[in-house]
């Protein structure tokens, strides 16, 4: 795979004070090489729990969290005959297997991974109010971690995928998220994305940064984009729906899109 990085001294363009896209139409300057370590990234959300902490407003960074939050997890139990297992990758807080809870309206077994501590024991706190089942935690990376083969029902991955890196390492996480799951079993997926057309990618992220100066204002707007550029490497959505194809899943779905975010799923 070829890395996306941006000669120095590229402007930025975009909305006036914005820190927005380069000129060449691309949003990242920093190559999958320079992006930061599991480590790094777990240090920083170590500090940053209760802002994912908020089940009616999700993540405000993100656009439309609360919308995505409960497309995923009402496609869940559309989509998946009984819940009895289910796994949250990069949980957070808690917040989406909460609201799967919610939607299911019965407790089941939840298995919660994140690289944070504190967001777990965060979110086990919290899922425990809404289920009666086994809550298990895993600390650490998803792609290293050991899992039941065919051990869950519902599959979820909130805003941590975008931390995948080269083509190996998607292909990877999609065959071990397919291989999880019993026959039947559901994934569904909101996160960050990019675009295959380097002018509408350049668009979204105009429209995203329009969208985060309204909402806290222009230095709020370039801290997010400096993380963004720093920590994360997104996919078209396009993309992570052919992996999920070759995966094995069958009926794989977009759920909502908006500027550089997407929610979609598929059913094994």
């Amino acid at each position: 795979m070829q890395e996306s990085t941006s000669p120095p001294g590229l402007k930025m363009i975009g909305l006036p004070g914005a820190a927005g896209v380069c000129e060449d139409g691309r949003m990242m300057k920093r190559g999958l090489h320079e992006k930061s370590s599991p480590d790094e990234i777990r240090a920083r959300f170590d500090g940053d729990v209760e802002r994912f902490s908020n089940l009616d407003s999700g993540q405000a960074a993100t656009v439309d969290a609360p919308l995505a939050m409960e497309l995923i997890t009402r496609a869940a139990v559309a989509s998946t005959t009984e819940i009895r297992r289910c796994l949250d990758i990069g949980c957070g807080a808690g917040n989406n297997t909460i609201r799967l809870l919610q939607a299911y309206g019965k407790g089941f077994d939840c298995d919660l991974c994140d690289l944070s501590r504190p967001m777990l024991e965060r979110a086990a706190g919290r899922v425990a109010g809404f289920s009666d089942g086994t809550i298990r935690t895993f600390q650490g990376d998803f792609r290293t971690l050991r899992f039941d083969e065919e051990g869950y029902d519902v599959l979820l991955a909130a805003a941590v995928l975008h931390h995948l890196r080269d083509d190996e390492d998607w292909e990877r996480a999609f065959a071990k998220m397919y291989s999880l799951l019993r026959p039947g079993g559901s994934v569904w997926v909101t996160d960050l994305v990019s675009h295959e057309s380097r002018a509408v990618d350049s668009l979204m992220w105009e429209t995203y940064a329009t969208y985060l100066i309204e909402l806290g204002g222009e230095d709020y707007q370039r801290e997010v984009f400096d993380y963004i550029d720093k920590e994360d490497s997104p996919r078209p959505v396009t993309y992570q729906l052919e992996l999920l194809r070759k995966a094995g899943f069958r009926n794989v779905e977009i759920l909502h899109k908006n500027a550089c975010f997407a929610a979609c799923g598929a059913v094994k």
